[in-house]
């Protein structure tokens, strides 16, 4: 299934293409203070629908994730990064930006970033 996303402006806007039942709440310095819900794909999975320009990236600890996010309206929509164990280039929807997922439907799983 695709879901369309964007920011809250919608200069970045993107297509993402996946079944989205679980997402992660990351308690991380970052994901704490922004609030997103993430969903994991392949970094094929994501088509970017406005320019790259548009997005701005954002880096903290061990620079490993780009977390990219709109320099308008400053919405954080997702990150990419290697995956750790299978080296594949992966991206972290956040899927607050996907009006067509209906959140109360998702698992949540809590993951306790704060402690790496």
């Amino acid at each position: 299934m695709k879901h369309a996303g964007s920011c809250h402006c919608g200069k970045v806007a993107f297509e993402v293409e996946g079944d989205i039942a679980e997402a992660m709440d990351c308690n991380c310095s970052l994901c704490r203070r922004r609030g997103g819900l993430l969903w994991f794909a392949p970094r094929e999975a994501l088509t970017l629908k406005t320019p790259e320009a548009d997005l701005s990236t954002y880096t903290f600890n061990k620079h490993h994730i780009k977390h990219r996010f709109c320099a308008n309206c400053g919405v954080a929509v997702f990150g990419e990064a290697m995956h750790p164990k299978t080296g594949v280039p992966t991206v972290a929807v956040n899927v607050r930006c996907l009006p067509d997922v209906y959140l109360p439907a998702l698992k949540i799983t809590h993951f306790d970033g704060a402690s790496l």
